[in-house]
């Protein structure tokens, strides 16, 4: 069984095989050679892994966020951002980071945020007279706030993986989201200062407020989302669903800036993408299914009570892992091959798995920009023609405030925690 559970998917990943095909041909390997088992039990939990209601929310955010993403929104966002911020030395860094937070409440697709925002951003920011590779380090990093500021699809996935409440998950992220947006903003402001770049432009009340009546419909997007959920008006999936349609009619009717044509490029694009995400969430079904029968989890969790391991230790631990993880491969890929793994280790231990969840969309979060393979890397290169060797120098600083704003949430839980007690209280 050591081969099927360890040897198979070590082989597969290092051969560069998708890492659907490493978990179904593991589970197939043992079930063929190892378990005396039907083989109809792979198609079972093959449909069965995808069988969630809380699923249903990915194709809807993934389809909003296409649907905002193809107009104006993010100019509309970068306007007010930026008329808000007025004289602040480094503004259009401030302006990127906060504009990316809010396009993360209407998205939740981190690599879809650096290429929306990054090509409103990186020429102004150019013309500005900003280094290149700060400018190059912050684009890229600022899109993985979006998988921590909900409504995030990772935690959508850890939720079914970890049958946890979708809307405590997303309750929980709101502050440390907005914690490190805010550690990243002060960053740009104090580098802008000390290195005498990025100087603002005087506040203006008239334009800011045309800013913000240009942005009123697409600011109503997060708006809808989380004040419904928070709200109790609908759930998660259902706020989806909402989302899709507020996301139609206003770039259909009010902006008037997507035909037929453009809604339905945006709904293929949903498709295919919903399908890569949903393929490997079936096959780590299948493949977490597995590890349980076999008493994988429960074997691990009795090995580390033997040997009394505290809560912080397992946590720096994980920590450890989780940041190597992220490095080699996606968040929902690494939500659904770990997640049966850690969190009976972690219920053990004594650790909210609500906490836990954030830890392990920051962790993930980190490594969607981390080098040398964070998909955030090669989509700044490869759509706003950034070299290679720019983003690597310029990612270190903001790769640095992440690991501290993750030490942060990892060891004051109530960082997260509060979210669910405030957010939603019941009246």
């Amino acid at each position: 069984m050591t081969l099927a559970l360890v040897i198979v998917p070590i082989v597969l990943l290092l051969l560069g095989f998708p890492i659907f095909l490493v978990l179904l041909t593991s589970v197939t390997v043992a079930l063929v050679f190892f378990m005396n088992v039907p083989l109809v039990v792979l198609h079972q939990n093959l449909f069965g892994s995808i069988n969630a209601t809380a699923l249903l929310a990915v194709p809807f955010f993934i389809y909003a966020g296409e649907l905002m993403g193809r107009g104006s929104v993010a100019q509309r966002l970068v306007d007010f951002v930026q008329g808000g911020v007025g004289s602040l030395r480094g503004s259009l860094g401030v302006t990127a980071v906060g504009t990316s937070a809010i396009f993360g409440a209407i998205s939740g697709a981190s690599a879809a945020t650096v290429a929306t925002i990054g090509k409103v951003m990186v020429p102004a920011m150019r013309r500005a007279g900003y280094p290149e590779t700060f400018t190059a380090g912050l684009i890229t990093a600022v899109g993985a706030i979006d998988v921590i500021i909900p409504p995030s699809i990772p935690m959508i996935v850890y939720g079914a993986a970890a049958e946890e409440s979708v809307a405590r998950l997303y309750a929980a992220g709101v502050l440390p989201g907005l914690m490190i947006a805010g550690m990243l903003a002060i960053y740009v402001v104090w580098r802008a200062r000390r290195e005498n770049f990025g100087a603002g432009e005087p506040f203006d009340l008239q334009r800011f407020l045309r800013a913000t009546g240009r942005s009123l419909w697409a600011l109503g997007a997060p708006v809808i989302i989380l004040g419904g959920i928070y709200g109790g008006v609908f759930s998660p999936t259902e706020a989806a669903a909402v989302a899709c349609v507020y996301a139609a009619l206003v770039t259909a009717f009010v902006f008037r800036e997507l035909g037929w044509r453009d809604i339905l490029e945006a709904a293929a694009a949903t498709v295919l993408f919903t399908g890569q995400i949903l393929i490997i969430v079936a096959c780590a079904g299948v493949f977490a299914w597995l590890l349980t029968v076999n008493q994988v989890p429960a074997t691990v969790t009795a090995w580390l009570n033997a040997l009394h391991v505290q809560a912080w230790m397992l946590l720096l631990a994980i920590n450890i892992l989780l940041l190597a993880v992220g490095c080699f491969l996606d968040p929902l890929s690494a939500i659904l091959l770990l997640s049966p793994l850690l969190v009976p280790l972690v219920k053990a231990a004594g650790i909210d798995t609500v906490h836990f969840g954030i830890v392990v969309t920051v962790n993930l979060a980190i490594g969607l920009f981390h080098p040398p393979f964070g998909i955030n890397i090669f989509v700044a290169q490869s759509v706003l023609g950034l070299k290679l060797e720019t983003i690597y120098r310029g990612i270190i600083p903001f790769v640095i405030i992440y690991l501290i704003a993750l030490g942060i949430i990892t060891y004051v839980p109530e960082i997260s925690l509060i979210g669910v007690k405030y957010l939603l209280a019941k009246p």
